[in-house]
C-alpha cells in the first residue's frame, strides 16, 4: 500500500487520479466503500474496474480543472484525493452509484459505443 505521506513528500506532479492511491482511501468510509477499493485495488491498472474508479475519483475530485496554479494541484493527488473522500457528503451506497455509473462509461468506451464525457466537458 502506498503511504500517503510518501506520496505528498515526494512532490509527483500528477495530471489525473492515478491508481496508486486507491489503496489509500480504504478506511475512509464504511464497510462497501472498504470492500470496493479491496476488490480494485488488486487489480491491474488497465482492468475496466480500476478504471471504472479511477473515473470516478477524477469526476469526484474535479481533474479536469486542475492545474499547476490551482491550489489543489499543489497539495498533490493523494492530499486531495483524500480530501475528496473525507468530505463527500453522499453517503456510501452513493458513491457506489458513481462508481457503478463510471463502469457503465468505461463499458461503452472499450465496446465502442460512445464519447468519454468528464465532468468538466
Amino acid at each position: 500500500m502506498v503511504d500517503v505521506n510518501d506520496a505528498v513528500l515526494d512532490g509527483k506532479a500528477e495530471l489525473f487520479f492515478p491508481a496508486y492511491l486507491i489503496p489509500s482511501l480504504r478506511d475512509l468510509r464504511g464497510d462497501s466503500w472498504r470492500e470496493l477499493v479491496d476488490r480494485v485495488s488488486v487489480l491491474p491498472d488497465t482492468h475496466p474496474d480500476s478504471l471504472a474508479f479511477v473515473l470516478m475519483m477524477i469526476n469526484l475530485g474535479d481533474c479536469m480543472k486542475c492545474h499547476s496554479n490551482y491550489y489543489k494541484f499543489l497539495r498533490g493527488c493523494a492530499f486531495c484525493s483524500l480530501q475528496t473522500i473525507r468530505t463527500y457528503k453522499g453517503t456510501d451506497a452513493d458513491l457506489l452509484r458513481l462508481y457503478s455509473n463510471a463502469q457503465d462509461e468505461i463499458d461503452r468506451q472499450l465496446s465502442g459505443m460512445g464519447t468519454l464525457t468528464l465532468a468538466a466537458a
